[in-house]
């Protein structure tokens, strides 16, 4: 199968080639069974569609988590309707898995299943201001007026949205459960996760050992140990659902935390362990970047996500875009105008990371 970019398309290089895809498909991973009053129905699963190119150049497969609400769609295409991440890592020569988490996108939420939907539907008001606050104003990436009612863009990204799992530690469950199975079937894998579906990584490297070689978190959920009214807290610091520490925590009112002065005007202060640090041990010994945008609102407490996981001995590493040359990002810079440029920086940081482009072909 050969993918040829839309006519007039004004694209750079990379882009503007055609696609040769070998093999590309889909399944389902996680699938269990629930009883409830009709008979047997499907536990949640996750679903996961996959491309290979003709020109595969690296070893190690790329897996896509979309954030929050959203769907693997994130990283199919743009908003304004370019191709996504998922196609310029494909013609870098990176195989593609893209998920919908169970509950989103092709993972049907049911409630007999998933229990009952909580809280209002996403609404455009809220979705606006995460996605394209500062729309229309010079340097802005959000690829529309950010204007309800006047951005095509919007509507696009309104229509994928979908409701969340009822809390942090159900969403997190069903992430580890499925993404262990998903590297159980693929096997050695790097992670890219957006947002809400940060922990997705955190907890399957936990899950998995020695299986997840670089972790890219966009714009993760925190800092450590937030609280969002409606979903819960991060109680185990990065993660809602119990995660491994050393020496082991068997409640996680057992970690001890502190205030760390973030040191800089408009970051704020984050919270990290207190002496002595317990390590998170499955989270050492591969490559993890934390990116942060420069007008999303999580912009403030990023670094507290990757100072959390340095301080536990996890090699990470703070990507600010503004400090790479990419500027006037939100939440969402795989849907923005410089999504390629953004991409571009992702996939040369990974290029320098030896554990990450040099694994032996399996």
């Amino acid at each position: 199968m050969t993918i040829s970019p839309p006519a007039g398309t004004a694209e750079p290089a990379r882009a503007a080639s055609s696609l040769t895809i070998s093999e590309q498909g889909a399944f389902w991973v996680g699938v269990g069974r629930k009883p409830t009053e009709a008979g047997t129905a499907a536990e949640a699963a996750m679903y996961v569609q996959y491309q290979i190119p003709a020109d595969l150049r690296y070893p190690l497969p790329v897996v896509m988590v979309h954030g929050g609400g959203g769907q693997g769609t994130d990283y199919l295409s743009t908003p304004d309707g370019r191709p996504g991440w998922a196609t310029r890592f494909l013609q870098a020569g990176y195989a593609v898995y893209v998920v919908d988490r169970p509950g989103h996108g092709r993972s049907p939420y049911h409630p007999d299943v998933l229990g009952p939907l909580e809280g209002a539907a996403p609404t455009y008001e809220f979705i606006r201001w995460l996605f394209c606050d500062g729309a229309g104003r010079p340097g802005s990436q959000w690829p529309g007026s950010g204007q309800i009612g006047d951005d095509s863009a919007l509507d696009q990204l309104m229509a994928s949205q979908g409701p969340a799992l009822p809390t942090f530690t159900e969403n997190e469950e069903q992430m580890r459960r499925c993404g262990a199975e998903l590297l159980d079937r693929i096997g050695p894998a790097v992670l890219i996760t957006h947002s809400m579906g940060g922990p997705f990584g955190w907890l399957v490297a936990d899950a998995r050992p020695g299986l997840v070689k670089a972790i890219i978190a966009v714009e993760p959920i925190g800092p450590p140990f937030t609280e969002l009214p409606g979903f819960g807290r991060l109680d185990w610091g990065l993660t809602a659902a119990p995660i491994t520490y050393e020496p082991p925590v068997r409640d996680p009112q057992e970690l001890r935390t502190r205030l760390r002065a973030a040191g800089a005007d408009g970051v704020q202060d984050c919270l990290v362990q207190d002496e002595p640090v317990r390590s998170l041990p499955n989270l050492k010994g591969f490559p993890i970047a934390v990116v942060v945008a420069d007008t999303s609102p999580f912009a403030p407490s990023g670094h507290g996500v990757a100072d959390y996981l340095a301080q536990a001995g996890a090699d990470a590493e703070l990507l600010r875009l503004p400090e790479m040359g990419i500027t006037g990002n939100g939440h969402l810079p795989m849907g923005e105008k410089n999504s390629d440029e953004v991409a571009e920086a992702l996939m040369a940081w990974l290029g320098k990371q030896p554990a990450a482009v040099e694994e032996d072909a399996r």
